[in-house]
């Protein structure tokens, strides 16, 4: 019998939970972020630099650049500081650049530490401030956002995840290093890396898009058929107790 009580746990576990259970989408989510990156950057330090992302939240309709800038805590150690810059406002899937003032736009700064050993990154906020509002307003609250990945220096990405301790629960999230502290002026240097991204704009998936913690979920068979007698069964349930 499903009662109302066990009704989110039973979805739960019908669905899945986190983007880790859709790999389909996960993968399409990589595609289009690594089509709207700038080239890539070369530099000395396997880790050092300035790294960018771009994604689209499709769940929440939110759009999110985040900035990294990480430094080694001394030189050749393993443990970083930096910071976290997160620009971010609510849009749909082609407001990849923020209108002049969408319903709300804001700038998040948060100092950030980590560590890298053996090609993988972690770094996470460990508080944050509002560092601009477009449109007026505050957010009200903010999840300190944190990633791990592991660096490809062929292409100079990593493909991250991340996991904020609030709503984001191992979203991916593709950064590549954008500049250099190598350059005296800070600059990137001239990219000599060739990264050939796919179309920005993937073919339309089949399947329905259920909204779940960390992405979205085209449909599968097995589990429409699960939805399809979860429901059922929640229906026969309200008709032996005289519910409409």
């Amino acid at each position: 019998m499903v009662g109302r009580k066990n009704l989110p746990w039973l979805l739960a576990a019908v669905l899945g939970v986190g983007a880790g259970a859709w790999p389909g989408r996960a993968a399409a989510t990589v595609e289009e972020q690594r089509a709207r990156l700038p080239p890539p950057a070369e530099c000395q330090d396997p880790v050092e630099g300035i790294w960018s992302s771009h994604q689209f939240w499709e769940t929440r309709n939110q759009w999110y650049m985040f900035t990294l800038e990480i430094h080694r805590a001394s030189p050749g150690s393993s443990e970083l500081t930096g910071t976290i810059q997160s620009d971010y406002w609510n849009g749909g899937p082609k407001d990849q650049q923020a209108p002049p003032c969408p319903t709300y736009h804001f700038l998040i700064h948060m100092p950030a530490k980590g560590s890298f050993r053996d090609g993988e990154v972690d770094f996470g906020g460990t508080s944050w401030t509002i560092e601009k509002s477009y449109c007026g307003g505050s957010p009200g609250r903010y999840f300190p956002d944190h990633f791990t990945g592991k660096i490809d220096p062929k292409i100079q990405e990593f493909q991250s995840v991340n996991n904020d301790g609030g709503y984001a629960v191992n979203v991916p999230t593709v950064f590549r290093r954008t500049r250099c502290f190598d350059s005296p002026d800070g600059a990137a240097p001239v990219p000599t890396i060739s990264v050939t991204p796919p179309a920005l704009a993937p073919k339309e998936r089949g399947g329905c898009k259920c909204a779940l913690a960390g992405g979205s979920a085209p449909g599968w068979p097995a589990q429409g058929a699960a939805l399809g007698w979860l429901g059922a069964s929640v229906l026969r349930t309200r008709r032996r107790r005289g519910a409409p």
